[in-house]
C-alpha cells in the first residue's frame, strides 16, 4: 500500500484519548501499521536503578499509534485531510483531498 503518512510528516490525531492534538511523526513501522507521534499517546517507562543509572525512575516518551487513527495536515487549511495520490512530471505526489494542497513526493511514478 502507498505511503499516506511518513515521517516528519505533521499529522492530527483523529480518536483516542490524544484525539484533536497535532504533532510531527517521529517513525513510520508500516509492517505493523503503527506511527510513533511527537508529544502524543505518552506512557511512562520505569527505569531500574544499574550502574548507568543510579537513580533509577521513570521517563515519559511516546508510544506508537494505529495509522487509522491520524490523518496528515493539510498545509492550507492546518487541518487533518484525506489523501490521493496524483502524477505530475512523470513524479508520484500526495495532495489532500478537498483543497488540493500538496503534501511532498512519494515517488518515480
Amino acid at each position: 500500500m502507498a505511503a499516506r503518512i511518513r515521517k516528519d510528516d505533521i499529522v492530527y490525531v483523529r480518536s483516542g484519548r490524544d484525539r484533536g492534538r497535532t504533532g510531527k511523526v517521529l517513525a513510520v513501522y508500516p509492517e505493523r501499521e503503527l506511527v510513533l507521534v511527537e508529544g502524543v499517546n505518552l506512557v511512562w517507562k520505569h527505569i531500574h536503578r544499574s550502574e548507568k543509572n543510579r537513580r533509577g525512575g521513570r521517563l515519559q516518551k511516546p508510544a506508537p499509534l494505529r495509522q487509522c487513527k491520524v490523518q496528515p495536515v493539510d498545509p492550507k487549511t492546518g487541518r487533518g485531510t484525506r489523501v490521493k495520490f496524483v502524477i505530475q512530471d512523470g513524479q508520484k505526489r500526495r495532495v489532500a483531498v478537498k483543497t488540493g494542497g500538496d503534501l511532498g513526493i512519494v515517488g518515480k511514478a
